[in-house]
């Protein structure tokens, strides 16, 4: 078979479901052998044909979030690859593992199957272009002989795949996949097993003692809790013991937001008399600018990069680095508290009252604040985010915000049911995130969430194509301020008394005029909705969710909100 077919072929032993992909004039060996792996029954991965590069990667990230496993992207030469770099950046932010394919412009100019035909083979020569990727993947390779491409397959996926995950890319010059090579090889069983980090059990126990013993423990979290089973036992553990749970900038939720041991957003005032502090998976679990853990406080960090190795700066203070995957650690650590008791008998009991009650009354003032702004002059994020909330309550719900609704704002209770934008910041994450949640998960009711900016970051056009296309039966809300909000508030709070801040609009934020985003989805026959005050955003809230229950295709609404 050719190299291009054996590619392929080869995906599906390593239980990729899908390829997300761009194709352009290097992919010919991949289109023919595509159609030479279906004529000889071949198994296979579902091939998906996405209009725009971003989408395809951020289909992919949300694929994986949903199955764990890792998915292939293949673009198109070093244009293709350029647009997924942003992508790539996101993707290894969340450590999401992930094959990354790009065609790479043919080597020969003549007298090669695969040669170089037309000038873009000349214009799209670089002398390094995996350098456009290489900061954000694990590993980079080019394929250089077709008798690789089983072996070369297996090590990306085994690398992508070992903790900490992440992207991995490999480039595909023309004219070798065009050669031929063994079909037998594509039926032998993957050679290249991921290799997983655990929790080591003495330090565990350490951590454990720690923590039984502390006056005042505190757990940040910021990328959940890694599977329902650790979900529910960091609800158990949290609670016998008192340890209140600050989601500081969540990604992904760790704790339901009305558990007794959730915390506001607020780091500061568990920080300041905080003895032992627990990081789960965190990347800045506070900002060091306006808090800090007290100076005999023992700090402990845990997740597949403990001391996040990618960050150049990042100071925050570690007395004890556990590297694991954030599940097992958290169930290493309920077993290992299992087996140790209260030395005062009462004192994790009153602690965990006394917690309930800040939180409690914190909880209840965040959720009044937001049910008042019903009476305010305009919509606003966090009564959205709140009616939302209401809405999906008894719906299996799984949101994805990207400066859109605000999880202090919302009740939401179950594992994988809230995720946000990666640190990172490349926006246009969150709608195509949500197509691939939906594509695995299409029992699921998912709702992506975005400012007006972020939506046309995702390249709206195709997303809404893809969508159609493959019959996506999910929610968008795009909430609609006119400005670039984030960036605003970024001018404000470094100079709340500038000129910036006096003056009537702030410079380089403004997005007016509005383009008419129900069209945009009207364009490929979605449901689409305005929403400019409390009554019609409920009644369009509602049809839209009976519309994407019905699996009758995407529903998107277009809310006004005022600028916050």
């Amino acid at each position: 078979m050719t190299a291009g077919a054996a590619l392929l072929s080869r995906f599906s032993a390593l239980g990729v479901d899908y390829v997300f992909a761009n194709s352009g004039t290097d992919f010919p060996p991949v289109i023919e052998g595509l159609s030479e792996a279906e004529a000889e029954g071949m198994t296979l991965p579902r091939t998906v044909t996405v209009a725009f590069e971003s989408a395809a990667i951020g289909m992919a990230h949300g694929y994986t979030l949903a199955t764990g496993r890792p998915q292939a992207v293949m673009v198109h030469t070093n244009v293709g690859l350029a647009n997924v770099a942003m992508g790539a950046i996101n993707a290894a932010c969340d450590n999401i593992p992930m094959l990354l394919f790009s065609g790479r412009t043919p080597t020969l100019e003549r007298g090669r199957l695969g040669a170089r035909t037309v000038p873009i083979g000349w214009g799209q020569e670089m002398l390094d272009q995996a350098g456009l990727v290489r900061e954000a993947t694990k590993w980079d390779y080019e394929l250089r002989f077709p008798e690789q491409v089983f072996d070369v397959t297996d090590r990306a996926h085994g690398i992508a795949s070992s903790t900490p995950k992440g992207p991995v890319y490999v480039s595909l010059p023309r004219e070798v996949l065009c050669e031929t090579v063994p079909a037998e090889g594509a039926l032998r069983r993957p050679q290249m097993r991921p290799a997983t980090i655990g929790p080591d059990p003495a330090a565990m126990d350490e951590i454990a003692r720690l923590i039984a013993g502390a006056n005042n423990p505190v757990i940040f979290a910021q990328h959940g809790a890694g599977s329902p089973e650790a979900f529910d036992a960091l609800a158990r553990l949290t609670e016998a013991w008192g340890i209140p749970v600050c989601q500081y900038w969540a990604v992904e939720l760790a704790l339901a937001t009305t558990h007794p041991m959730a915390t506001g957003p607020d780091p500061r005032p568990w920080l300041e008399r905080a003895d032992v502090i627990l990081c789960l998976d965190v990347l800045a679990p506070w900002s060091p600018a306006l808090a800090g853990p007290l100076e005999d406080a023992t700090v402990i960090q845990i997740g597949p990069r403990p001391l996040q190795d990618r960050s150049g700066v990042r100071n925050f203070r570690c007395d004890i680095a556990v590297t694991s995957e954030i599940s097992p650690a958290i169930l290493a650590l309920e077993s290992a508290l299992s087996d140790l008791r209260d030395a005062d008998g009462h004192k994790a009991a009153d602690r965990a009252k006394a917690i309930a009650q800040i939180n409690e009354t914190d909880r209840t003032a965040r959720f009044d604040a937001a049910r008042a702004d019903e009476g305010a002059a305009a919509l606003t994020k966090r009564w959205v985010s709140h009616e939302l909330a209401l809405h999906i309550q008894n719906r299996d719900a799984a949101i994805f915000s990207e400066l859109g609704c605000q999880l202090p704002s919302m009740k939401l209770e179950t594992h994988q049911s809230w995720f946000d934008g990666p640190h990172s910041g490349g926006l246009g994450w969150g709608f195509p995130a949500a197509m691939g949640f939906a594509l695995a998960r299409p029992e699921r009711t998912v709702v992506a969430t975005m400012g007006d900016g972020s939506y046309m970051f995702a390249n709206p056009v195709a997303c809404h194509q893809i969508a159609e296309g493959l019959g996506i039966s999910m929610l968008v809300l795009v909430l609609n301020n006119a400005e670039w909000g984030a960036v605003r508030q970024s001018v404000l709070d470094i100079y709340p008394d500038g000129h910036a801040a006096r003056a009537n609009a702030v410079p380089l934020t403004d997005l007016s005029p509005s383009p008419d985003f129900v069209k945009v989805a009207e364009a490929s026959r979605a449901f689409a909705r305005h929403a400019k005050t409390v009554a019609e955003f409920r009644a369009s809230l509602s049809l839209a969710l009976d519309h994407v229950a019905a699996r009758k295709g995407l529903a998107l609404i277009e809310v006004a909100v005022s600028k916050s």
